[in-house]
């Protein structure tokens, strides 16, 4: 039975629209479509700014780590490619293909191969709002459909002329359109650059609170150096696959859990639903593997030195059953030395970090022993009641960074359904 569409609308080769509304080819509606140099520049001087795919993202130009090129240079591509201030920027070459994003910049730039610019008609049509098309689910969908090449797959500047998309009958709605979305976009940013300004304090308050270069107020002593030996016995994991996982069983810690994690703690209480179980009689997994409260858990392999030191903190008062995994090292507290508040960041300067980059070893994959584990040292403050301390100013900022990301998640929701409706015509703003 073929379903029926809404009074008032066509179906189309592109979805559902209003009647007024037309399919346009990017050809029809650009004066321009053109691709960067195809040939190499020498990188250096500082006279124009050289743009390429990693400079493009999703809805966003970032010029912060551009290379330069010489005048001479930049003469000769820009004869060919004469990017302007308000042409649309589209990722053509490599697996950043679809990255779209307007040139919001005054100065002339020149382009490499992998990005393409489109420059509209504006007097008819908007390309804040072809940007917002390009960047939907079914945009990005036409793009990769149109993708060809093995190593480095690509979409041709003759494709990308070709791509087609809705478009509704004058300026004003497509701009009405455009504005709506790119205001959402800009909260969005808004938010992100909040986010990676607490993020850089918090970094800034981990280096200074973690080495006694900054003291609390009311705390005073000798700050103590420990190795990881003094302070945890240390054990493997259990050998368990991901495809021995099932959705009943025990609580699970596979070691990809620990290297996808964003966070350097786990409540397992809190987040019991979702963390991966392990379909297995108890009986058959020994005390050590065993995850209690305040348990470190390192990963002992990493495909890079900076994942070498991915560990989770086990936050499990209820001593729920709780087994570390395959390639993982299970450490266990000898004493009450070290605060579990204060295990939750103690492992995150970059002092304790140059060290498990130091031990690892390997070339494709870096792997450390628990043997080189042991070796590591730490400082601690002289008291338990100063690590706490200093524990609760570093949580409560982690708590700060919690609520803007989940402030973020729901804006970027609430884009994606503004897009769902506005750019189908389900939802007309003229």
């Amino acid at each position: 039975m073929v379903a029926r569409v809404k009074e008032g609308y066509k179906k189309t080769e592109v979805g559902v629209i209003p009647e007024d509304w037309e399919v346009k080819q990017l050809d029809e509606v650009c004066l321009k479509i053109q691709d960067g140099t195809h040939f190499s520049p020498t990188l250096g001087g500082n006279d124009y700014l050289y743009i390429t795919s990693k400079n493009l993202g999703y809805g966003i130009l970032d010029t912060s780590n551009a290379e330069c090129i010489d005048a001479i240079q930049h003469k000769a591509i820009f004869q060919r490619c004469d990017v302007r201030k308000g042409d649309l920027l589209l990722t053509k070459d490599g697996a950043n293909t679809g990255n779209a994003a307007l040139n919001h910049l005054d100065e002339e730039f020149s382009l490499l191969s992998s990005v393409a610019f489109l420059r509209f008609d504006i007097r008819k049509y908007d390309p804040a709002y072809y940007l917002q098309q390009i960047l939907t689910v079914a945009g990005q969908k036409r793009i990769k459909d149109q993708m060809v090449g093995n190593a480095i797959t690509r979409i041709t500047l003759e494709k990308i002329r070709k791509l087609k998309f809705p478009s509704p009958p004058t300026l004003l709605e497509q701009t009405a359109i455009g504005e709506a979305l790119s205001d959402m976009d800009g909260l969005i940013s808004s938010i992100k650059k909040l986010i990676a300004k607490k993020q850089n304090i918090k970094q800034g308050a981990l280096q200074e609170l973690l080495t006694g270069r900054k003291r609390l107020s009311g705390f005073g002593g000798e700050w103590d150096v420990k190795t990881m030996d003094e302070l945890f016995n240390f054990s493997g994991g259990f050998s368990a696959s991901r495809e021995q996982l099932s959705k009943d069983g025990y609580c699970y810690l596979h070691y990809g859990d620990i290297h996808g994690a964003n966070k350097t703690f786990i409540n397992v209480d809190r987040e019991y639903i979702s963390i991966p179980k392990l379909d297995i009689p108890l009986n058959k997994i020994t005390k050590d593997k065993m995850l209690e409260h305040g348990d470190a858990v390192f990963v002992d392999a990493s495909e890079d030195d900076e994942g070498t030191s991915k560990h989770i903190i086990v936050c499990n008062p209820k001593n729920i059953p709780y087994i570390s995994g395959l390639h993982t090292i299970v450490s266990k507290s000898k004493d009450k030395t070290l605060s579990n508040e204060y295990k939750q960041f103690c492992f995150c300067s970059r002092d304790v970090k140059k060290q498990f980059k130091f031990y690892a070893v390997g070339t494709k994959v870096s792997g450390i022993s628990r043997s080189n584990i042991a070796k590591i040292v730490i400082t601690l403050p002289p008291s338990i009641k100063e690590q706490t301390a200093i524990a609760k100013i570093l949580s409560d900022m982690d708590e700060e960074i919690e609520i803007l990301t989940t402030k973020l998640n729901k804006y970027k929701a609430i884009k994606q359904g503004m897009m769902q409706e506005l750019l189908t015509g389900k939802r007309r703003l003229v």
